[in-house]
């Protein structure tokens, strides 16, 4: 293989970066449904003819380190000599896609003259594929429950439309147009994908190219290496809980990881979790492999672009049988397990980086979604948003109130205004959720408060399983408020956790409380200014404020009252502990 000099291979990293976010750019500018172009419920990336990661766009970041592993499968099921110029293919078998069924992949061949060079892959949530309920699955008991299964079919075969597959897609779903709008839109973004990677292997020669691509992951390797080789040793375990499974109401789903940092690599081992449960939360393996190589490249190159190269040193063990492993048929619909794992990694590696790894954050993305007949147009609407949690607060900081989960960084909520615009409720209040951040030296994020009010009958189902457990404090930090969602049928009110499918009336409201951070370090030690900056912006409340933090908030000054203060401080904490932050 040829030398080729740095200022080349630092041009074609950059170009296909480039070529990505054009993916991006493009699927946005040209899908139909809020869930892709508002709330970018996508991932896609340009990957080699190994099906190695070469450059990436993400949306939901589990999707993009997910769709290695499904490409891979792609390429077992079809065989390369099987793959033509042209082609395009939709995968949705989610014990290889690593998603679930209305999380459809499609991956396209990338050719210079006769030569495969890599692949396209855009992954988006699709609205309907005959899932025995609108919406989502929140209760199926095997895959067959799940909707319509594509194991690699191909909608475009040497780039001519296969019809027969376009007919089984719009005779299987509810909302065919807005499907077939949205598979339009990743066709587009991979053609586009398919199209510039095409012209830098003509520009520089294939040689040259697949010379590059070796250094740019071997370089992307090392960046993993160097970090992980600064990171301290050890062995060191976590555990957290799912509300339910979907189907047993009363039993908690356990997720357990234990993580071994070696000179030489980083080992999650999920032994030990719930084994595979009877309803929807199983992860396909590709996923599990996914949610993994987030926490991965977030401790150690989360700076730089991701490529396969950063995740070589990672190792994932994930036993067949477990509910981190389904195999088929078990259900995968509602794989809210994915949102919540990630920080069951991080939890284990606090006890090793106390000063480095958050405490908790609200622990899921509590989405909310309508679905109904329009009354205006008389079709069937889908809309749907993923709401903001408080993140964990840490040694430097608070935790952010109000943003998207640690799993969605490139993802975001459903404009209010759009909500209003394409589904008959109203949203009637959103604003940060007061005390739900959890208290501490550093006070965690505070969560989100929304009201939809229906102006016609519908249905409304939330997407949420960390309700029934609160998000964890590091180091004396107390726990976050956990979220919930009450219903206000007219005069009638009702607090749920978990998820819910209810049916709705005009005038019915959902009220969807988010999560919010955990704290971190020992409450009475926060400085009282910053407990009284937090009183008058509303963060918390002067109840909050003496019970927790045993500060005093004057009612007739609105000032703190320093000697209550003291007095209070060092009545609350242990006399080992009385060490009363200056005022």
């Amino acid at each position: 293989m040829s030398q080729v000099d740095a200022v080349t291979i630092e041009v074609i990293n950059n170009y296909l970066q480039s070529a990505a976010r054009e993916m991006n750019r493009n699927l946005i500018r040209t899908s139909y449904s809020t869930i892709i172009y508002e709330v970018h419920d996508f991932g896609l990336g340009i990957y080699d003819r190994h099906c190695r990661m070469l450059a990436e766009a993400p949306g939901i970041a589990l999707f993009t380190r997910g769709n290695d592993y499904a490409l891979k499968k792609m390429i077992e099921h079809l065989g390369y000599d099987n793959i033509y110029p042209g082609d395009l293919i939709l995968l949705n078998y989610p014990y290889w896609s690593s998603a679930h069924v209305l999380d459809v992949l499609a991956a396209s061949p990338i050719f210079a003259g006769d030569d495969l060079v890599g692949f396209t892959a855009v992954k988006v949530h699709w609205l309907d594929l005959g899932q025995k309920d609108p919406g989502y699955v929140l209760d199926s008991t095997d895959m067959y429950q799940e909707g319509l299964v594509m194991p690699c079919l191909k909608i475009y075969e040497k780039g001519v439309r296969n019809k027969a597959v376009e007919d089984l897609i719009r005779f299987n779903s509810r909302m065919a147009s807005h499907v077939l709008g949205d598979m339009n839109a990743q066709v587009s973004s991979c053609r586009t994908g398919e199209k510039r990677v095409a012209e830098l292997v003509e520009k520089f020669g294939l040689e040259t190219f697949e010379t590059a691509v070796e250094a740019i992951l071997d370089h992307g390797e090392r960046l993993a290496r160097a970090r992980l080789a600064k990171l301290p040793k050890g062995t060191w375990s976590a555990e957290d809980w799912v509300d339910d499974d979907g189907i047993n109401k009363d039993d908690l789903v356990k997720l357990k990881a234990t993580v071994t940092i070696t000179d030489d690599e980083m080992i999650v081992d999920w032994t030990g979790s719930s084994p595979a449960v009877e309803g929807p939360l199983n992860l396909p393996i590709g996923l599990t492999v996914g949610l993994c190589g987030l926490i991965f490249k977030g401790i150690t190159t989360p700076d730089t672009p991701a490529n396969e190269g950063n995740f070589r040193p990672l190792k994932v063990i994930a036993p067949k049988g477990e509910v981190m492993h389904a195999e088929p048929p078990q259900p995968t619909f509602a794989l809210w397990i994915a949102l919540l794992a990630p920080e069951v990694i991080t939890k284990a590696l606090a006890q090793a980086m106390p000063d480095t790894i958050p405490a908790c954050s609200g622990g899921d993305v509590f989405t909310v979604m309508g679905v109904g007949t329009h009354p205006e147009s008389g079709a069937m609407w889908v809309e749907a948003t993923n709401e903001c949690v408080g993140f964990g607060a840490h040694a430097g900081a608070d935790g952010e109130n109000g943003i998207m989960h640690m799993t969605q960084p490139g993802s975001r909520n459903n404009p209010v205004e759009v909500l209003e615009t394409k589904a008959p409720w109203i949203i009637e209040n959103y604003c940060l959720r007061q005390d739900s951040g959890g208290p501490g030296q550093h006070r965690g994020g505070l969560g989100i408060t929304r009201t939809y009010k229906f102006l016609t009958d519908a249905s409304v189902l939330t997407l949420v399983k960390k309700t029934k457990t609160r998000p964890w404090g590091m180091e004396g930090g107390e726990t976050g408020e956990n979220g919930h969602v009450i219903l206000w049928p007219e005069t009638e009110r009702e607090t749920f956790t978990g998820m819910i499918y209810e049916p709705m009336k005009p005038g019915d409201r959902l009220v969807n409380n988010s999560g919010g951070g955990g704290g971190w370090g020992d409450p009475l030690q926060r400085d009282p200014e910053a407990v009284l900056r937090d009183v008058q912006n509303e963060y918390i409340s002067s109840a909050s404020a003496r019970d927790h933090y045993g500060v005093v908030i004057s009612p007739e000054t609105g000032r703190v009252d320093e000697a209550a203060t003291l007095a209070l401080r060092a009545s609350q904490a242990p006399q080992e502990q009385r060490k009363v932050s200056s005022l």
